[in-house]
């Protein structure tokens, strides 16, 4: 779980507050009432998420005796509720996942006539494999600049136009090139970031160039994170799920790099950093060869397991092969640093037994209201804290086909400190799911409030990115931060006191005391999106222009019987 934090995002959050989200094509629309609130039970939530948290699970870690007890009790759980197994038969789906651990990383040397740079691992640059190789090796690789590193048909632009990146290095900036707007009009939604700009499809897009290697350049503003970060996130162990036959090709080596050694790199090519960085911000912006060669090599330990999925369903009455996605993670991080009492099991109560107990109370809810019309899935993915990678294997290798999935709601933390007036919608404007979650809203009498720091793509960083980059709707809305005991302020130094004193370490624990009042008004809006998208006979898209449309559509045109 990526955690939003309003205070570390004041600034932005006056920019959220003037800019409206993009207008929604809604004529035409199903969008059936419902008539009655859901009985969602509060000692399932309580219950449910206090169980997944006890010590007794070990930090829900995948791979770990963990994992087995948190499989086994969710099963038996989903089974309480009186949901069916949702894989053909079976509670679970199996998820190969492969770890990769590079040591003995060689310096990354930058050679060409009139230069031989020598930079040193973690401290100026990181790089990993995702190739399941003991031994890599980037060898005198030929560096080209690529700007952003974005190929946007629906855009018009592509920064990879008439450049041959086989066997080449691709330097990528950061973000997109109108990150530095102060609206959300730009050419990639402005101020706020597209799938684009996240190193995610910059690493993927220079694989399906024909890269053998991808260094992006990192700086603190538009990437939101400063170098410490990338340094602990990518010289550790790296998890991904374990690739088929037919798996899209990799790089050899992605990595990133410090700004100033992107500066020294392109000095010793006769080029400046800041002058090359303006150009690429202008649509019909060319690649351009460094006359540099990069080199460097490491060796990696190996290690694969099976880590699982658990998927329960409530099938559809009239179009059972219509399917309403839920999700929502039940790893954490397991066993970790332990805090200054000695306490080294980092318990996720927060992050995310809240959310997996979501589920259970969710479906055994629309269980007790009888079933829709379309089929409720209730998907609780593992390894989300190491990538996402349950999520991505479920999209990757989906139970019910992604053209017969309708869209889907993700739950990834709930906030505990009582009732507010809003929620706040991340990655609002992206698709017709917005008047789904709008007609729940009033029903309720609550406001939508827009994410406080667009600029920093946290719509890319939970499990229902896997969907949405193939194409499937999903929304994902935070608990509010209008609380109505307390208002803004309040629902600020909560989120603070969160991200400093307990997200992903030990005091991540079940609280007794917990108000739990606003965690059920926010499943009794669930509740009303899952019921209106099970009965509807819509299928919302993506807006026009969105990064995703075109993949929906051609999803939707291949499955005549789908979308």
């Amino acid at each position: 779980m990526k955690y939003h934090n309003p205070i570390a995002a004041a600034p932005a959050l006056l920019l959220a507050a003037c800019v409206s989200t993009p207008a929604q094509d809604t004529a035409g629309l199903d969008i059936p009432a419902v008539s009655a609130p859901g009985d969602i039970s509060r000692e399932t939530m309580v219950e449910v998420t206090r169980t997944l948290s006890s010590d007794e699970f070990e930090g829900r870690a995948p791979g770990t005796p963990g994992e087995e007890k948190t499989v086994n009790y969710l099963i038996e759980q989903f089974r309480a509720a009186g949901l069916q197994p949702g894989n053909n038969g079976s509670w679970v789906q199996e998820v190969p996942l492969v770890e990769i651990t590079g040591k003995n990383y060689a310096p990354l040397t930058v050679s060409g006539a009139n230069a031989n740079l020598s930079f040193n691992f973690a401290s100026q640059w990181v790089g990993v494999t995702y190739r399941e190789d003991q031994q890599t090796r980037l060898d005198t690789s030929e560096l080209v600049f690529v700007g952003y590193g974005i190929n946007a048909p629906e855009r018009g632009w592509n920064d990879y136009e008439g450049v041959d990146m086989r066997g080449k290095t691709a330097v990528i900036l950061v973000n997109d090139p109108d990150y530095e707007m102060e609206t959300l009009d730009g050419p990639f939604g402005g101020r706020a970031m597209t799938y684009y700009g996240r190193w995610t499809y910059k690493f993927e897009e220079a694989a399906r160039q024909g890269a053998a290697g991808a260094l992006i350049v990192h700086d603190t503003f538009p990437a939101a994170y400063g170098w410490n970060v990338v340094e602990s996130s990518w010289s550790g162990p790296q998890a991904h799920a374990q690739r088929g036959p037919d798996a899209p090709r990799l790089t050899q080596v992605n990595g990133w790099v410090q700004k100033d050694v992107a500066q020294a790199i392109m000095q010793a090519a006769g080029r400046d950093l800041a002058q090359l960085s303006a150009q690429a911000k202008q649509r019909g912006f060319k690649a351009v060869p460094l006359g540099l060669a990069a080199s460097t090599s490491f060796e990696n330990d190996i290690r694969r397991f099976q880590s699982r999925n658990v998927i329960a369903m409530l099938p559809g009455t009239t179009r059972p092969d219509e399917v309403v996605m839920h999700t929502a993670h039940w790893d954490h991080l397991g066993i970790c640093t332990p805090d200054e009492t000695g306490d080294n099991i980092c318990n996720g109560a927060v992050d995310n037994a809240t959310g997996t107990a979501a589920l259970v109370a969710l479906g055994a809810a629309h269980r007790r209201a009888g079933p829709t019309e379309r089929t409720q899935v209730f998907l609780a993915v593992t390894a989300e804290e190491s990538g996402l990678l349950g999520a991505d294997y479920y999209a990757a290798n989906p139970v019910f086909p992604l053209s017969k999935t309708v869209g889907g709601i993700n739950m990834d933390a709930f906030q505990v400190a009582g009732p507010a007036r809003d929620v706040t919608v991340v990655g609002g404007g992206k698709s017709q799911l917005d008047a789904f979650l709008d007609a729940a809203l009033r029903q309720v009498g609550r406001v939508a409030t827009p994410e406080a720091s667009p600029q920093n793509g946290y719509y890319y960083r939970s499990d229902h990115f896997a969907f949405a980059k193939r194409g499937v709707p999903f929304l994902y809305v935070d608990g509010g931060e209008d609380l109505i005991d307390g208002g803004r302020a309040a629902g600020a130094r909560v989120a603070a006191d969160y991200t400093q004193n307990r997200y992903h370490g030990p005091k991540d624990e079940f609280d007794p005391n917990w108000d739990w009042s606003g965690v059920m008004a926010d499943l009794q809006l669930f509740y009303r999106i899952g019921r209106k998208l099970g009965n509807s006979t819509s299928w919302p898209n993506w807006v026009e222009g969105d990064e995703f449309r075109a993949i929906r559509d051609r999803s939707c045109a291949a499955d005549p019987g789908g979308c």
